[in-house]
Order: structure tokens, then C-alpha cells, then sequence
């Protein structure tokens, strides 16, 4: 297992909530500032002031786009993560539209992944693009094969349409967030590309179960509960 700054390396540090306001933003800058995290994840927003706060210390501003459904129309999508990037966003998370992967309909899916990625790096070549595929909402059957084949078009698509990372969650389905055996079928399917386990990540125990099954990224708000239970601390 890493060193809590390892790790505090790894976390997203994130505010999604839909009542959030600017003094709740400020805490998790300010806390991604001082435990040197990799991102502070924003709805699009707060996305020109997080990147304003952040300027020149290391810490990523990270939008999310299409969230929490990933329902909206591809353009509306592509635009969201324009502006998104404009705004001075360094890496985007969007949802996929959840239908395709369910279906396993691998050419819908990546054509979707492709026209995000597309626009997203259209502003900043640079900017890293994740993929939520809500993993729990794919493998919520009784069929074992079929939830291995959803994440494998998952990976697929991601791969083919120039994603930098796959992630697993929201945190809003209710069908669930992270777990160790999506995130292992991530890391196999996905080969070459970033995972970033995110939904229920709350304590060190709970990162280091997903670090051990490949994550690469942590997506979490309890970011400095976690990296104080790993120093020795209490993680709640």
C-alpha cells in the first residue's frame, strides 16, 4: 500500500453535492491544496473560479459533464465539456449514456466517447478525459457473464475513442459506487488506461481495496479523512 501522500496524490477531491456553494467549494480547495491532492471535481459552475484558486499549484481542476445521468443529447455533452475546458477545466468526467453500455452496443458507445473526447481536447490537447460508466448499474444481474461482457464494451469504447481513464461511478445511482471486482475487471479490460474507483470511498481501508484492485485515481469528498486514517489518524 502507498504512503498517505501517495495516495493524497491519487484522490480526486470532490463536491458534487447539488446544493453546494461557493464557501463549500473553498473548503475542498483549500484542503486540496494543503494535502497537495491530485483534483478538486466541480460541477462546471464553480469550474472558472476552482481553476482560479488553483492556478500554478499543481492541484487539476476536474468538471464533470452530462452528471449525473449522462441523458443529455451528445451535443449538449460535447458543448458542456467546450465550455467546461474554456473555463479552464484541466480533466473532464462524463457519463456515458448508460443504454449503450447496457446493451453492450460497443459502436454507439464509442462513437459517443470519440465526440467528447473530441471536444473536449478541441480547446486543450492536454486535458484528460475519464469515462463514468456506472460499473455497479452493469453488473446489477444475476448473469455473471453478461456484467463482465458490459464492462469489457465499457473498456472497449473508452479505449477506441481516445479516453484517458475509465471510472466507476457517479456516487448518485442508486444501484451503488465503487467495488473492488469492478474495479479489477476495469484494470484487465481497460489495459493502458487510468481507473479511478469513485461512490462509497470513505475510509483507508476502503482505498486500499481499491488501490490493491488496480485503481490508479481515487474519487472521493472524504479525502482528508482518508489520508489522516492512513497516517494514523481517525478516518471519520
Amino acid at each position: 500500500m502507498p504512503q498517505p501522500s501517495e495516495v493524497a496524490a491519487m484522490i480526486d477531491h470532490t463536491v458534487l453535492k447539488a446544493e453546494a456553494v461557493w464557501a463549500d467549494v473553498q473548503r475542498v480547495v483549500d484542503e486540496a491544496l494543503e494535502h497537495r491532492f491530485a483534483s478538486v471535481c466541480v460541477n462546471p459552475v464553480f469550474a472558472p473560479m476552482v481553476s482560479g484558486k488553483l492556478a500554478g499549484s499543481g492541484v487539476k481542476t476536474c468538471a464533470v459533464v452530462g452528471f449525473p445521468l449522462g441523458a443529455n443529447d451528445l451535443t449538449v455533452k460535447c458543448s458542456e465539456a467546450t465550455v467546461a475546458v474554456k473555463s479552464g477545466a484541466q480533466e473532464i468526467d462524463f457519463v456515458a449514456h448508460l443504454p449503450y453500455l447496457l446493451g453492450c452496443d460497443l459502436d454507439a458507445a464509442t462513437a459517443e466517447f470519440e465526440a467528447v473526447v473530441a471536444a473536449s481536447k478541441e480547446t486543450n490537447p492536454h486535458v484528460l478525459v475519464k469515462v463514468i460508466i456506472e460499473s455497479a448499474a452493469l453488473m446489477a444481474t444475476g448473469d455473471a457473464g453478461l456484467a463482465e461482457r458490459r464492462i469489457e464494451a465499457a473498456c472497449l469504447a473508452a479505449k477506441a475513442a481516445g479516453c484517458d481513464f475509465v471510472k466507476t461511478s457517479t456516487g448518485f445511482h442508486p444501484a451503488g459506487g465503487a467495488t473492488a471486482e469492478a474495479v479489477e475487471l476495469m484494470a484487465d479490460y481497460g489495459e493502458g488506461l487510468g481507473v479511478k474507483a469513485s461512490g462509497g470511498i470513505r475510509t483507508w481501508a476502503d482505498a486500499a481495496a481499491m488501490i490493491e484492485a488496480g485503481a490508479t485515481r481515487l474519487g472521493c469528498s472524504a479525502g482528508v479523512a482518508i489520508v489522516n486514517g492512513g497516517a494514523g489518524g481517525s478516518a471519520y
